[in-house]
């Protein structure tokens, strides 16, 4: 009788433990980001947990923040991961996003060759920095992708005065890691979140010549897609793991993630 009792307790315990395993079953969980939190492996680090714990599996879509945007606006994705404050508040307030979190910040850095043929070293003015690469037709690497990065540098030209295109200034419609590979060959400049510099600069023959300067303050959001404007959302998944993102054991881990010893996001939610 006992055996049988055992038996039975170990039977409803697996019933049990399997009906949780299916209500925590969320499904696809569409995640449209930035190349930045790609391509700095933070979310390699971060995304298994979350997907183990929640019966869920996470597609990343990583492209710029305008794309993502865009992706979120026609319903293609469950959830954004941006850094465009600017774009995501317009994103919100037209009624595309819902529940905006903030989720962590790093920094913008201005890169170059360590020959330093515009004379920027040191210079932790980014105007006074941007100024002489201009000055001297120095070569600078735009993403010119639309990203939370090539929004950010546009408007750090605008501060300068700078008229683009000058004759040094080139556009080439790529990510952020690529971007610091076409520097890297052509010995150019770039602007670069910290984030991703820090996964390439041993990758790559460039250093940091610029930084510091308040104006390259980088935060993160992480904004659900309205599930009134469109019916095939998978809302639930998207609200957990943005609940999940910003709980305080997951912001110990992001605060905890490093690339060859540095820090490469502060975590930052509020809730």
């Amino acid at each position: 009788m006992r055996k049988f009792t055992r038996l039975l307790a170990a039977a409803v315990i697996t019933a049990s433990a399997s009906f949780q395993a299916m209500a925590e079953d969320l499904g696809i969980v569409r995640l449209a980001t930035t190349t930045s939190t790609y391509n700095s492996g933070l979310l390699d680090y971060l995304l298994p947990d979350f997907e183990k714990e929640h019966g869920a599996t996470i597609q990343v879509i990583a492209v710029g923040t305008g794309k993502a945007l865009r992706m979120g606006r026609d319903g293609d994705v469950d959830v954004v991961m941006t850094h465009a404050p600017k774009a995501e508040e317009k994103f919100v307030n037209e009624g595309y996003g819902v529940n905006p979190r903030g989720l962590m910040y790093n920094d913008f850095v201005l890169v170059g060759p360590k020959s330093d043929p515009a004379g920027v070293k040191g210079s932790q003015d980014i105007s006074q920095a941007l100024g002489k690469v201009s000055a001297n037709n120095a070569l600078f690497v735009s993403r010119g992708d639309d990203s939370g990065t090539h929004k950010k540098e546009l408007n750090l030209w605008k501060q300068t005065g700078v008229k683009l295109p000058f004759d040094g200034y080139r556009e080439v419609g790529q990510g952020m890691g690529k971007v610091l590979q076409i520097s890297s060959e052509l010995q150019g400049y770039t602007l670069t979140d910290r984030g991703t510099w820090l996964a390439y600069k041993t990758k790559v023959d460039l250093e940091i010549v610029s930084e510091g300067d308040a104006r390259l303050f980088n935060p993160y959001q992480v904004i659900i897609v309205n599930p009134k404007r469109h019916q095939d959302l998978n809302t639930k998944g998207a609200e957990t793991l943005s609940k999940w993102l910003v709980s305080d054991k997951t912001q110990d881990k992001i605060n905890n993630f490093r690339l060859h010893g540095e820090q490469l996001f502060v975590a930052n939610a509020k809730d």
